[in-house]
């Protein structure tokens, strides 16, 4: 019957195989994982060598190590973090990032949550079935199985970008999967959603949020930073103009960060981005919204339909883009510098 995995077994198995390694090998993956102390970079540990040594040499060090290590592996109960590890990244389309798989690997085996990640990563990458990233500008490590490809990690991630961009907002995942399988399909046979959401974690420009939306990390709507990120954020899950205060509120339900109200009205109040509406009122201005008072609103309407209105179809219109009571429309309609009544209830701009 095989012993129950716990954070105390794992730890001294792992450091009963590293010493059938040489001295070299078992010095830097211990150096490397922290193992008895803080983690280091191959270049501290390489320096400390006398003479020192490069962090290519390092590097060679570490790996041919970590390849002993999983031959000796196969023989003692760590095998078993191996077997999971395999299925785990089976379920989720063959790739998964280090976070999430060793996420899902203390989950799966209930280990505690206390264990050197380090050394799960190890007994991993030293699995001959499983394959680790190599570092690259933008991504995440992530580990794959043999038979996942990085034509197909790329396609997916190309294109991605590409719907993204071309759409300017943020999606539904299925959504977004569903054409990056259609689009790509000439190039890469048969994507899956699961496949595809897992490269999606890989690359830093993604960015997923609120269970199903994902979308471009730059736009920083789904990650918002700054707290004119977070009104836009909620803005934009709430669809309509919103009072300063009401989006004051919203930014604690939905990010649970507390906004005092006088802070978030001088945020609306000196961005370009939120137009005021109507009193207190504020609205996007992506959404078709522009500056201005009332009179500026009137003029627009009446030179963009380059004849005169009538006084309801002013009001219909004006309404759309200032939260504002009819009356005041009506005022407005008033100014003699800018407006000409040209017949009853007709109007139209001076020239």
């Amino acid at each position: 019957m095989q012993a129950t995995l716990t954070k105390g077994l794992i730890e001294k198995s792992f450091s009963n195989v590293l010493w059938s390694l040489s001295d070299k090998e078992r010095t830097v993956i211990e150096r490397r994982i922290g193992l008895n102390w803080l983690k280091e970079t191959l270049q501290n540990i390489g320096n400390s060598f006398k003479p020192a040594i490069t962090r290519e040499r390092v590097r060679q060090i570490e790996d041919a190590g970590i390849k002993k290590v999983g031959r000796i592996i196969k023989a003692t109960e760590l095998a078993a973090i191996q077997d999971m590890a395999r299925k785990v990244l089976g379920y989720h389309g063959g790739i998964l990032t280090r976070e999430k798989l060793i996420g899902a690997l203390i989950k799966e085996m209930s280990l505690s949550k206390e264990i050197n990640s380090h050394i799960l990563e190890v007994i991993i990458q030293s699995d001959f079935e499983i394959i680790k990233s190599k570092p690259r500008l933008g991504t995440q490590t992530y580990f794959t199985l043999p038979d996942v490809s990085r034509k197909s990690i790329d396609a997916s991630h190309r294109e991605a970008l590409k719907i993204l961009k071309r759409k300017k907002d943020v999606m539904e995942r299925t959504e977004l999967y569903n054409q990056i399988a259609q689009n790509v399909r000439e190039e890469v046979w048969s994507l899956e959603n699961v496949f595809i959401d897992s490269v999606l974690d890989v690359f830093d420009d993604i960015v997923k949020g609120e269970e199903i939306l994902i979308g471009l990390t730059r736009w920083k709507i789904l990650n918002p930073k700054t707290l004119k990120d977070k009104a836009i954020y909620v803005m934009k899950k709430e669809k309509v103009p919103m009072h300063f205060i009401d989006i004051s509120n919203k930014i604690s339900d939905y990010l649970g960060e507390s906004v005092k109200i006088n802070t978030i009205h001088n945020e609306l109040i000196r961005n370009e981005e939120f137009i005021l509406i109507g009193r207190g009122i504020y609205a996007l201005k992506e959404w078709g919204f522009k500056p201005g008072t009332v009179l500026d609103v009137i003029l627009d309407v009446l030179k963009k339909n380059g004849w005169p209105m009538n006084t309801e179809d002013i009001i219909k219109k004006v309404l759309k883009v200032r939260n504002v009571k009819k009356t005041t429309i009506y005022m407005n309609l008033q100014n003699k510098k800018a407006i000409e009544r040209v017949g009853r209830n007709f109007y139209a701009a001076k020239a």
